[in-house]
């Protein structure tokens, strides 16, 4: 039985700092002889805290939807050898910080844009990184004078 790969795990709400931690992962999985896996989660809207939708269909859908276009965003036709993307229903620090278990990195987002409430990866990112069970990347959005630095 050969060992199970390290993964590097990738916390995706569709933002653009999101975009880019898909892309700093992909740039690092060779470093940590990883492969990379994209969660996106998503929860309850706040707004139903006594009220739990029946169809949570559209959620998942939707949150499958997000993940699907960062990946794209991110990656193109070019994704990443042995890529793993999945959707998971839950709340996203617990979630994001059990799948780092045994993880060799979690690469977040400074900042999400929350599609759907929870999904704030500034709040996520400041709990992740105080956490997460491996080292924590916190990626944000790249400026016009990033850019000129370069």
């Amino acid at each position: 039985m050969s060992p199970t790969p390290a993964q590097i795990i990738v916390g995706v709400d569709g933002s653009q700092p999101s975009v880019e931690a898909l892309r700093y992962a992909r740039t690092l999985a060779p470093v940590f002889e990883a492969t990379v896996r994209a969660i996106a989660v998503w929860d309850d809207p706040a707004e139903y805290p006594a009220y739990v939708p029946l169809g949570r269909s559209e959620y998942t859908d939707a949150a499958r939807k997000e993940l699907n276009e960062a990946l794209a965003a991110a990656f193109g036709d070019d994704t990443p050898l042995g890529l793993e993307a999945s959707v998971v229903f839950g709340h996203p620090v617990k979630t994001l910080v059990k799948a780092s278990e045994g993880a060799a990195l979690l690469v977040v987002g400074s900042r999400g844009h929350g599609t759907f409430r929870g999904l704030l990866l500034g709040s996520v990112s400041s709990a992740c990184v105080a956490h997460a069970h491996c080292p924590v990347l916190v990626v944000r959005k790249p400026t016009d004078a990033d850019h000129h630095d370069r």
